[in-house]
Formats: structure tokens, C-alpha cells, sequence
């Protein structure tokens, strides 16, 4: 490692050495006309421009047409509309300006190139045009500003006469661990201080406490279709975020304090599985695992669920971080929650 790093100053060093010899020719006074470019220079170059765009947006078709398939399927949750309706209109906003900008800044480079006797057209300032361009990015910005800031108000709203089922989720380094509330839906205090793994108290819930006799820990989620959900998040070391694309919800996990996120799931894991999207996503992804397989690759056929994923680069081990999301009808998960031992059940047996 000291060897590497000793290699990697010393290209430093000589790149600064260069980059100070070159400054220092160009402060020098300049000689009949070396270093100006000539026509056939400007040419080139106005050529070349005019092919990078021709490049770019070749090279965006192809990206569309290629991974397109992989993008998110239709959302999982109730305000997964808003946000996707928010997400495109910001993308047609950034295609549309992006396709006219790129095409003029190339298409002009290459149409006004450097030519010998031709002078440019200078404008010392121009009030009219200034006012245009800072308008129009003032007010396009402020309606996508106010516009998220409405729906991020909506999502974040949590309505307590919904009786949302309250749903704990603790981060570590690499897993994830979800406490349910329990009967009363109250989930019982928890300290990192109070982690006993001799009593499998890995979460450290306190045991005195009498909200927490009914709490419930697992290592898969269950989720009941068309009921909100409110997730309590902490985390034992560093900073992790919970992220669940299909229900576009994602919220850090910051150690010390206790962030929430809350949302209705809208369609089971049977229907997802079901939306042609997914069978698209499905059927693509097992011909890769399957010419995977044929070279001799670990590459098992896929089938789809919803997932828990750390969305924050947490350590070397950080995309272990996952957890199976299932979400199912009320008598499913009523009888899948019946059938889980209690935190209290679980002391008093040991």
C-alpha cells in the first residue's frame, strides 16, 4: 500500500510540473502566429462537436432500449402515484430543456466555427434576453419547488385515526431487523445500551417496560394490503436507509434518534407478481441468470418480491443488507402474526 501511494504522488507531482511548464509558456509573449488555430483547426473541431451530439443521443436511445425493461414497475403504495407523477414531470422538464440546450450549444459550435475575416457579433449586454433566461428557470423551478413540497406533505402527513400498524425497523451493520407492536400497537422503549445477546435481546428493548411484553420480532416483513403502515426506524452504529423502491419510500436510519415513514401498501405480492411490467422484469432478468448458469455462474432463476434494501453505502458488507417485504390479505397476515412468539413469551422461556 505505501508503495502504491508513494506511485501515485509522484504522478501527481510530475502532473503539476507539467501543468506549471505549460502555464508558463502561455504567459510568454506570443510568436508570429504559433499556437493560433487555423481554419482547418476550428473545421475539426466544429465537425467533431456536431458528432458528440449525434453520439449522446445515440448513446441515450440505446440506454433506454437496453435497460429500460429493468425500471421500477407500477407502484406498490398509495402515494406511490404522486411521487412517480412528480418524478416524470421532472424528467420531461430535464429531456425537453436538455434536447434543445445540447442541440443548439452543439449545433452552433459547429455552424459558427472559427473561419479567417470572420468577426463575431458581440454584445456588450443584452437586458431583454437576461430577463428571459432567469424568468423562465425562476418560475419552472418554483412550481417544481412548491409542487414537491405539496407532496411531500401529503406522504409525510400520518393521519393517527387511521390506526396505522406501527412497525419497527432496526439497522446494524449488515442486516435489518423489524419489531411489530403488538397487540396494543405500541411499540416498547429500546435502548442500544439495553443489548443483551445472552437474553437474544438484540434489539435492546427494555424489559420492564410493559408495551414491550407484546412486541414482536422477526426477520421477514408482513404487511397487511390497503392498511397504512408506519415504520419507527433506528440504527445500532452508522448511519443506514431504509429503502423500499416499489413502495418509492426510503428514509435514513440515524444512530441516536428515531426517523419514521409511513404508507398504505396497495397491491399483494401475488398481484405484483401478475402486473405485465413485472412478468417483463422477471422473464428478462432469468435469461441473463440463465446464460449465467450456462458459463458456470451461481445464478439460481429469480422470482419476484418486494425487499428492504440499505440505501446508504454502510461498509464492505453493505449489500447483504435485505430483507423479504410479503405483502398479503388481512386474514394471511392475521394468521402469519398469530403464529409469532411475543418478546415477553420469549424471556420468560429462557
Amino acid at each position: 500500500m505505501t508503495t502504491l501511494l508513494v506511485i501515485i504522488v509522484l504522478v501527481l507531482v510530475a502532473i503539476a510540473i507539467w501543468q506549471m511548464t505549460k502555464m508558463f509558456e502561455l504567459s510568454q509573449p506570443a510568436n508570429d502566429t504559433a499556437g493560433i488555430a487555423t481554419d482547418e483547426d476550428n473545421k475539426l473541431n466544429g465537425n467533431l462537436m456536431f458528432a458528440f451530439l449525434v453520439f449522446i443521443y445515440i448513446l441515450t436511445i440505446y440506454s433506454l432500449w437496453k435497460w429500460g425493461p429493468f425500471v421500477l414497475s407500477v407502484p406498490a403504495s398509495e402515494h406511490g402515484q404522486d411521487y412517480d407523477r412528480l418524478m416524470w414531470i421532472s424528467f420531461a422538464l430535464i429531456f425537453i430543456v436538455q434536447f434543445i440546450t445540447q442541440a443548439l450549444l452543439h449545433y452552433f459550435a459547429y455552424k459558427y466555427r472559427g473561419q479567417k475575416g470572420k468577426k463575431a457579433l458581440f454584445y456588450a449586454d443584452n437586458d431583454k434576453l437576461e430577463f428571459i433566461w432567469t424568468v423562465i428557470p425562476v418560475i419552472t423551478l418554483s412550481g417544481l419547488i412548491l409542487y414537491g413540497l405539496y407532496t411531500w406533505n401529503v406522504i409525510m402527513n400520518v393521519d393517527e385515526d387511521e390506526n396505522p400498524l406501527v412497525i419497527e425497523l432496526y439497522a446494524q451493520q449488515f442486516s435489518w431487523t423489524a419489531r411489530y407492536a403488538g397487540d396494543d400497537n405500541v411499540l416498547g422503549d429500546a435502548n442500544v445500551r439495553l443489548i443483551d445477546i445472552d437474553k437474544a435481546n438484540t434489539l435492546g428493548i427494555d424489559e420492564s417496560d410493559p408495551n414491550a411484553q407484546d412486541d414482536i420480532v422477526v426477520q421477514e416483513i408482513h404487511l397487511p394490503v390497503n392498511r397504512k403502515v408506519l415504520f419507527k426506524m433506528r440504527s445500532q452504529d452508522v448511519l443506514h436507509s431504509a429503502y423500499m423502491p416499489h413502495f418509492r419510500a426510503q428514509m435514513n436510519c440515524v444512530p441516536g434518534m428515531i426517523t419514521q415513514f409511513a404508507f398504505t401498501p396497495t397491491m399483494t405480492t401475488k398481484d405484483m407478481r401478475m402486473q405485465p411490467e413485472t412478468v417483463e422484469h422477471v422473464k428478462v432478468t432469468n435469461e441473463i441468470r440463465a446464460e449465467k448458469r450456462a458459463n458456470g455462474e451461481d445464478a439460481d432463476p429469480w422470482e419476484f418480491d418486494y425487499v428492504l434494501l440499505c440505501n446508504k453505502i454502510c461498509g464492505k458488507s453493505h449489500y447483504n443488507m435485505q430483507m423479504k417485504i410479503i405483502v398479503e390479505t388481512e386474514e394471511e397476515y392475521n394468521e402469519w402474526i398469530s403464529q409469532q412468539q411475543t418478546f415477553g413469551d420469549k424471556i420468560a422461556a429462557q
